[in-house]
């Protein structure tokens, strides 16, 4: 029975064989009566018209032309193969040709279609091997480059597709007719691109509800210089910053640290240059950037409203490539090293100089960032001319690529991000003597990744991660009038090992599983002298976690489910985690689409307002220990429709969030509840809007959040109350126009309800507390400063300086209207009347212009 099947087999096999080779005969047959060699056509042409051809024979092989047609004269002819072939075609006289070859410039375009579903894809990047040439498909997947040389090789990207590599002579386009050109989508991905210009070039909407920003193709936003990833995300709806400050991200009403932010892999803890107002992050080595606000993957846990994947560029390109630039704050670079054709070289720097030269874009920074703080409210004995300070920051980053062959890969990376603040105060003793004492704040995140990836068949993959993570926060605040000294430290130390396997089922199904360890250590220390005082309380948490999740996509349905078990080994606790993710599409047009997730947190930032590090950073990272300070965990869904027809988007969505486990120590309350220990938890419900535009040469969209956001603390009266950020109201609309080729401006603004406050109680403003008098507060958070309201402008202009290397400049401008925005309102104690209490008002960044230039080669 065997030998038969076996018979059978070999049977078929020639069969099939023969019936290939017959095909092929015939399709040959078929195509040499339509193109025949270009030397059989010569040998006609000579007869026909008594001429003779000078050539080498070399250049003229396998070069197929059409045939000779009868009512075809010698120079019709001629003209034909000058335009359709490399060869030069020129008449020494009426009887002789010579053909030469030539380097050519030719027009090339081309179609780009994803094999999946036949669809054009826009914003894909064709560019010319060894060059810094290239150009954008457009919203039909078409793109033209003309003067191309007919040897270049062309690179067609797109972001979750396999990267094409053409000869141009293939592309030239012909009559006006373009060749398409189809790639396909990476085999470790199902989750497809729903939407190629989100909002702006560079923005990416995939179908599981993530938002893509990718940095090297991205777009302006209004007011920006540079693809600033942190600021960047804050155009998303749902998302955004209730005091400006790119430290303090508020994803559907949660708080900063709720969302996790991961470099290549590497947990991060800090996120924010001058003290939150710029990203830490440079854009120009990222890759990507992955904003999921819910239904994420199991594979992720922490941070219980949002999840921020960054990742740097991750092939090896032969060609040395890099870029350098500066605006009016700091200066930067990043270099592409290739080291042979398996090895290469990622590194990046940035500095500011503002230590050595200040800029009113630094003015407006300083002022904004420390006006709380003791540099500008220090004590009247002091004067100005005796007080003096030295800021400044800087990161860097570096990425080893190794591929051993093309299924195994090895990367190893390591980031620093540094600010340094040093505030000098001097005074004149009796003897007439000048003394000074010298206070300092440094703030800075160390991190190590590595990472190997395996692919071992065509379905099974696997990827093993480890990193290392190390965060501080160091400072040394000398009171002259005291004669006293505040030593604070926050440390962070994890260590995090994962390792995860992909297996694909069958063209639509994918099974992800996988393991996570991770340990955690948090250390909070502070020393006072005059008098004598110290506390260091440090804390330890392991955690295994075991994820899985399926993954299908096949025509208009998408789903992944997914379950993480996570068990925290020192309270013996399990917490278990379902996640989903369900879009159906019902037409070309319309889609409903269904996400929910439960999440957990270990760690959390306590806000501290009576140690705040000098009144510039006032969060520090504590852990939970189950007793006073739960794990937090969070519940959430959402709901919604996609309406997306001739580049028109409208996305409705509806979502719920509740977080349990927090405290009121890190709400950072400015009421009575401010030094009281309770444990609450908060909900967040709302709706958000969102209609987007978008065009070969514009986009324009307006997005509107509705949300209510409120406390409840069981131990405290009233025990539900709104929350710090809870914004009911809020818009932002923008419009980006390309004037020019290579002039674009984006205007845009946002407006939305003022933060919640609590006012002193009226006639009774003040109350004593032991010996201290502090302020006596009415309702919490039951009054609103003022709407916020700030519109922003950008124009990029880009230079060609050659076909290697482009400049670009960029000129942005913040609050064009120089709008005094209230964004956070709070009260003391008057010193110079104790039963009254006076108003604090921390004012948003008025007029803030910036310049930024830079190249790229």
């Amino acid at each position: 029975m065997v030998k038969t099947l076996s018979s059978i087999t070999m049977t078929l096999n020639k069969a099939f064989i023969f019936l290939v080779f017959f095909i092929s005969m015939f399709s040959f047959d078929v195509q040499s009566q339509e193109n025949l060699p270009l030397l059989e056509v010569i040998a006609q042409i000579e007869n026909k018209f008594d001429v003779k051809f000078s050539y080498s024979v070399n250049d003229l092989e396998g070069v197929l032309v059409a045939p000779l047609q009868e009512s075809e004269t010698l120079k019709e002819v001629v003209d034909r193969f000058n335009d359709v072939t490399i060869l030069s075609f020129k008449f020494l006289n009426e009887r002789y040709i010579t053909i030469s070859t030539i380097n050519k410039s030719i027009s090339i375009c081309g179609i780009l279609i994803s094999e999946s579903d036949n669809m054009p894809l826009f914003g894909a990047s064709v560019l010319i091997e060894n060059s810094r040439k290239g150009v954008i498909t457009d919203a039909n997947g078409k793109f033209l480059i003309q003067e191309v040389d007919i040897n270049d090789t062309i690179i067609v990207s797109y972001l979750g597709y396999q990267t094409k590599r053409i000869q141009a002579s293939e592309l030239r386009m012909l009559n006006e007719n373009c060749k398409s050109i189809t790639i396909q989508e990476k085999n470790e991905a199902l989750s497809q691109i729903l939407i190629t210009k989100f909002l702006t070039a560079g923005l990416q909407k995939h179908i599981d509800g993530s938002t893509v920003l990718n940095t090297e193709k991205f777009g302006i936003l209004p007011g920006l210089t540079e693809p600033d990833i942190l600021q960047s995300i804050q155009a998303l709806p749902g998302v955004e910053s209730v005091n400006e400050s790119i430290a303090n991200i508020n994803v559907r009403g949660g708080t900063n640290d709720e969302n996790l932010i991961l470099w290549d892999n590497i947990k991060m803890y800090h996120s924010g240059h001058f003290f939150g107002l710029i990203s830490a992050y440079n854009p120009y080595l990222t890759d990507k950037v992955v904003v999921t606000k819910n239904g994420t993957s199991s594979e992720f846990s922490d941070g219980v409203s949002s999840t921020i994947n960054m990742s740097t560029k991750n092939e090896i390109n032969n060609q040395f490539s890099g870029g350098f630039g500066a605006n009016l704050i700091h200066a930067d670079a990043f270099l592409e090293i290739p080291i042979s054709n398996s090895l290469a070289l990622h590194v990046s720097g940035r500095r500011s100089f503002t230590d050595l030269l200040s800029s009113p874009t630094y003015d407006n920074y300083f002022e904004r960032s420390f006006q709380d703080s003791e540099l500008t409210s220090n004590s009247d004995n002091i004067s100005e001319s005796n007080r003096s300070n030295d800021f400044f920051f800087y990161d860097y980053s570096a990425k080893l690529l190794f591929d051993l062959n093309e299924s195994h890969k090895f990367r190893a990376n390591i980031i620093g991000i540094n600010n340094n603040l040093d505030y000098t105060e001097s005074y004149q003793e009796n003897s007439g003597e000048t003394n000074s004492k010298t206070s300092n704040l440094k703030q800075e995140n160390l991190g190590f990744g590595a990472s190997w990836n395996g692919v071992w068949t065509d379905k099974f993959s696997s990827e093993l991660q480890a990193f290392y993570s190390k965060y501080n926060v160091d400072a040394t605040d000398y009171r002259l009038e005291s004669d006293q000294r505040l030593t604070q430290a926050n440390e962070v130390l994890e260590t995090g090992l994962k390792f995860k396997t992909r297996l694909k089922l069958n063209s639509n199904l994918n099974f992800l599983n996988g393991y996570q360890f991770s340990e955690i250590g948090i250390l909070n220390e502070t020393t006072v002298t005059n008098p004598s005082y110290d506390i260091t309380k440090k804390d330890v948490l392991l955690n295994h976690a075991l994820f899985s999740e399926l993954e299908y996509k096949k025509n208009n349905t998408y789903i992944r489910v997914g379950l993480r078990g996570n068990y925290f080994q020192k309270f013996n606790k399990l917490i278990i985690e379902p996640r989903l993710n369900f879009r159906q599409k019902f037409s070309n047009t319309f889609a409903l689409k269904l996400q929910g997730e439960f999440k957990n947190q270990s760690a959390n930032q306590k806000i501290d307002f009576q140690d705040d590090f000098l009144g510039v950073e006032n969060r520090r990272w504590i852990l939970a220990n189950e007793q006073t300070i739960k794990i937090s965990e969070s519940k959430q869904a959402s709901f919604g429709f996609e309406f997306n027809q001739n580049n028109w988007l409208i996305d409705i969505e509806g979502f719920y969030k509740l977080v349990e486990g927090i405290t009121a120590s890190n709400q950072g309350f400015y009421n009575n509840f401010q030094y009281v220990n309770a444990q609450g938890s908060y909900n967040a419900k709302g709706v958000e809007f969102l209609l987007n535009k978008t065009a070969d040469d514009y986009s324009a969209w307006v997005s509107y959040t509705y949300s209510v956001n409120d406390y409840e603390f069981k131990s405290i009266t009233p025990s539900v109350f709104p929350n710090n950020v809870d914004i009911r109201h809020s818009v932002s609309l923008a419009f980006n126009y390309n004037i020019l080729k290579n002039l674009e401006m984006s205007v845009g603004g946002i407006m939305r309800s003022g933060q919640p406050f609590t006012k002193p109680l009226e006639g009774n403003e003040t109350v004593q507390d032991g010996n201290n008098i502090r302020v006596n507060y009415d309702i919490p958070n039951n009054e609103n400063v003022d709407d916020f309201m700030r519109l922003d402008a950008s124009f990029n202009y880009n230079i060609n300086l050659s076909e290697s290397a482009q400049a670009t400049l960029r000129v942005g401008v913040l609050n064009v209207l120089d709008r005094q925005n209230i964004i956070n309102r709070y009260y003391e104690v008057d010193p110079n009347d104790s039963d009254k209490a006076i108003q604090i008002d921390n004012k948003s960044l008025g007029l803030t212009p910036n310049v930024s230039f830079r190249i790229n080669f």
